[in-house]
């Protein structure tokens, strides 16, 4: 089996994990601890043949999304915004792709910067939405309304969990492909 094989298995096997984690979180309401810009940041980054660097995550989202709604209460195809969520997510990907110094500090920021990236634009897929309206007063209460927004009872952030995730996901998704990837490829090279 060679390395690109194993990589290519090694980000389907994490991001399918994801998308299960996804419907898993949503059916319990704990909601947005879920790496999302993390997975198409690490694709992004690790994966040579950028066309699987975008396929792996955008078919995991998709697939979280069928899955929440064939078995959740959840509304797992929602519209306009869930095609903003999309491109977010493929936006990620094309920032993971200049993510080639995977150093601790260049990995957390590219992950905090991932995880607003899909904060602004998620959000700014539920103005499209028209759910507040369609005025600059909506999208500046679209925002407003984003930043503290608490599920009362679990009293999760949505932000605050997006964040923690993508930099857990990120954390353990590159040690473990530095570990495991990393090493054999700069001892092959030695030979």
């Amino acid at each position: 089996m060679n390395l690109q094989f194993k990589q290519i298995a090694y980000v389907a096997a994490l991001i399918l994990a994801t998308a299960i984690w996804r419907v898993v979180n949503a059916d319990m309401q704990v909601y947005h601890l879920v790496p999302i810009a993390a997975i198409g940041l690490f694709s992004g980054s690790v994966l040579n043949q950028k066309k699987w660097a975008y396929l792996i995550p955008l078919s995991a989202m998709f697939l979280s999304d069928l899955g929440l709604t064939l078995f959740t209460q959840i509304q797992g195809f929602y519209g306009i915004s869930q095609i903003v969520n999309y491109v977010a997510l493929a936006l990620i990907t094309l920032l993971g792709t200049r993510l080639v110094n995977r150093s601790v500090v260049n990995v957390a920021g590219f992950t905090i910067g991932g995880s607003m990236l899909f904060f602004l634009l998620s959000n700014f897929g539920t103005f499209l939405s028209g759910y507040y309206g369609y005025s600059f007063a909506s999208l500046i209460e679209c925002y407003t309304m984003a930043l503290p927004f608490y599920k009362s009872e679990l009293s999760t952030q949505f932000f605050v969990n997006s964040v923690v995730a993508d930099l857990a996901f990120s954390a353990v998704a590159f040690s473990i492909y530095h570990f495991s990837f990393s090493r054999k490829v700069e001892f092959a090279k030695a030979q």
